[in-house]
């Protein structure tokens, strides 16, 4: 791989890894409860107990996407990815139910959410291959 590409894995690893940061302090503070709208009702847990949680993990991946390195950031994009998987069952949930949260008040806006979710996957993946 050239320089240039692996420099912009690393650019892309950071800032998915900020991203993920800043979603899991917007899941402990300002936006827990638009959080809440996404989870799913077959969750056993209570809905703010289930955006904590998750906010935690986020911070946790993000902070483990921005700071690793080699064979250890492959692992990280994997769980990342993993925890994206296990995150958008919470989407389809926003959708099929119609609940407003981030803008998300239509229909189509719902929908068209559901794209972005294995970009991510596919993202956290990319950004830590060598």
């Amino acid at each position: 791989m050239s320089a240039r590409a692996a420099r912009g894995r690393k650019i892309v690893k950071a800032l998915l890894g900020a991203s993920l940061i800043f979603a899991g302090t917007a899941h402990l503070t300002f936006a827990r409860e638009e959080f809440q709208a996404q989870v799913p009702e077959f969750v056993p847990l209570e809905p703010d107990t289930t955006v904590v949680a998750s906010g935690i993990a986020e911070i946790a991946l993000g902070t483990a996407l921005v700071v690793a390195r080699g064979r250890r950031a492959r692992r990280v994009g994997t769980a990342a990815a993993l925890f994206f998987a296990a995150v958008f069952p919470g989407n389809i949930s926003q959708y099929v139910h119609r609940r407003d949260g981030f803008g998300l008040d239509t229909d189509n806006r719902r929908l068209a959410r559901l794209f972005f979710q294995p970009v991510l996957i596919a993202t956290a993946l990319w950004s830590t291959r060598r």
